[in-house]
């Protein structure tokens, strides 16, 4: 198959950024919710599957310095994650053509020495630029350095590359979130300035200043994330046309379907996150549509989409004109097999007796509602008041009372949320359909990512597992199944008699307050 993908990669240099990037991993207590639900591409993803299933020569990977840790060190940790088990046991020393390069892209030149970048320049043919920051509430200046600017950076440094096949940058299904129809084109007009201006505003103007701007720059844009993903699009319109270079959006980034271990993540952002939290017994109120779609992806069909674009790109780069405008790819939920929220809650309650968490604090369920007067009235009653009487508990047993703060973050991330919980967006795909149409039935095999024929349930299964045991740290075994599960029962009965204990103290409440007007009668 040296004419396809697998010959494509073969004996190549491929340099990755976002390996270690901007998507944080620490989770510092059970139940926190992210502000995001949206992610950028887990680039683990990328390079285990380019381990596994290509001969690649060598991997440079962009890694942020670390003071008192050597950057060597800090990719050999990755031995221990559960994503890289197989890969090792089969390939024991696969490790050794991943070649760490220092660099930052919040810094000038994006932190990389002369010598590197000389090296980069000289070797490599494959770029797959994935760092981004990728909070809703990132102050602009931050989300511009790293968004944008990073990634005419990368562009500069990609032109100083001889021997460029393929540039990928991925950006994602919600850059131009302004309008519901996404087609796999560029979308410049909905910008307030185009790329090149407000780059070089930010560079006159203070960090103070540039954030002070962001309501009047962003226009339509509901947070920072996506306007400056959206900028960065332009910039790769703008600036990058004449390389052999496309842009790859994926859609909601969830765990992995199959590879390289089913249900694999490694972080709470996205939809897992709001149902981690309801796992926990946290959450019990959201902010959600019913109705609308959750534009959820597997990142094993991410990575495969991403590798594919690659070598797409240098199959067309030869019959490209000059200044052509560059390839968009999308991935987001099949036409012919979609997902509601509805469906997504579904699937997810149906799997709550099988495998429940041995942490949770109370009853796992989860209300949904629209109406913002009718979801601010709930949360008080779900949320901030069961929040105080946790922690005066927590008070009376010398511990640090922390849930009423939780529900704080947690009612403040949702706002931030409901344009992407409330409405449906239909995004094309016909650029992403066709190249897996000229890929040959292995390389559908190897590198599948038909959007079509996913089973939800099956996924949602692996999913929920994989939430408990790589997100939870519980073992998947039966004693902790059955542990989790007589807690659950215990919850469930002291669940529904708080239930028929409100609703008699309610009646009484209510006959108390009618009683004088019956008795006048």
């Amino acid at each position: 198959m040296e004419s396809g993908m697998q010959g494509f990669y073969k004996d190549k240099n491929v340099f990755i950024t976002g390996a270690t990037g901007f998507v944080g991993k620490g989770i510092s207590m059970p139940y926190k919710l992210h502000v995001q639900i949206i992610i950028t591409m887990p680039i683990l993803v990328i390079i285990e599957k380019l381990l596994r299933s290509t001969d690649v020569k060598r991997i440079y990977i962009l890694i942020r310095g670390k003071r008192g840790r050597n950057i060597r060190e800090r990719v050999l940790a990755w031995e221990k994650e559960a994503l890289f088990k197989g890969l090792l046991q089969s390939k024991p020393k696969a490790f050794e053509c991943l070649m760490p390069i220092v660099g930052d892209c919040l810094e000038p030149d994006l932190g990389i020495s002369d010598t590197d970048r000389s090296l980069l320049s000289a070797e490599v043919q494959i770029v797959i630029h994935g760092a981004a920051t990728v909070r809703f509430n990132e102050p602009l200046h931050v989300a511009l350095a790293i968004n944008t600017r990073a990634t005419r950076l990368m562009v500069q440094l990609a032109k100083q590359m001889l021997q460029l096949e393929a540039f990928v940058h991925v950006s994602t299904a919600f850059s131009n979130c302004v309008i519901h129809h996404i087609e796999e084109k560029f979308y410049p007009e909905h910008l307030t300035c185009n790329s090149e201006k407000v780059l070089e505003m930010c560079d006159q103007l203070s960090e103070e200043l540039t954030n002070n701007m962001t309501p009047a720059l962003l226009g339509s844009y509901p947070n920072t994330y996506t306007y400056t993903k959206a900028l960065a699009e332009d910039v790769i319109l703008r600036e990058g046309s004449d390389l052999p270079i496309s842009i790859f959006r994926p859609a909601v980034i969830g765990a992995s379907h199959k590879e390289p271990v089913a249900g694999w993540i490694d972080n709470l952002y996205g939809p897992i996150g709001l149902i981690y939290g309801v796992a926990h017994g946290v959450l019990r109120i959201a902010s959600i549509n019913k109705d609308a779609s959750a534009c959820l992806v597997p990142v094993d069909y991410c990575a495969n989409v991403a590798l594919a674009t690659a070598w797409q790109t240098s199959k067309s780069r030869n019959r490209r004109e000059k200044a052509a405008v560059p390839a968009v790819y999308t991935l987001a939920p099949a036409a012919q097999n979609p997902l509601t929220y509805r469906d997504f809650l579904k699937y997810c309650h149906s799997c709550r007796d099988q495998f429940p968490l041995t942490t949770m604090i109370w009853y796992p369920f989860l209300n949904c509602v629209t109406t913002p007067w009718l979801y601010q009235l709930a949360a008080f009653f779900y949320h901030t008041l069961p929040g105080y009487v946790f922690d005066l508990a927590l008070r009376l047993t010398r511990r640090k009372p922390r849930l009423a703060e939780v529900y704080r973050k947690i009612h403040h991330n949702m706002d931030m949320l409901k344009p992407f919980t409330h409405r449906t967006w239909q995004f094309d795909t016909k650029n992403t359909d066709r190249m897996r149409e000229l890929m040959s039935a292995e390389e559908r095999r190897v590198y599948y990512f038909d959007m079509g024929a996913l089973e939800w349930k099956d996924y949602f299964e692996n999913a929920l597992l994989g939430m408990r045991q790589y997100l939870g740290k519980e073992a998947n075994t039966p004693e902790s199944i059955e542990q989790a599960q007589r807690l659950l029962k215990r919850l469930k009965m002291l669940h529904h008699s708080l239930q028929v204990t409100v609703f008699c103290v309610a009646g009484f409440l209510l006959w108390w307050l009618l009683k004088p007007f019956f008795f006048s009668i």
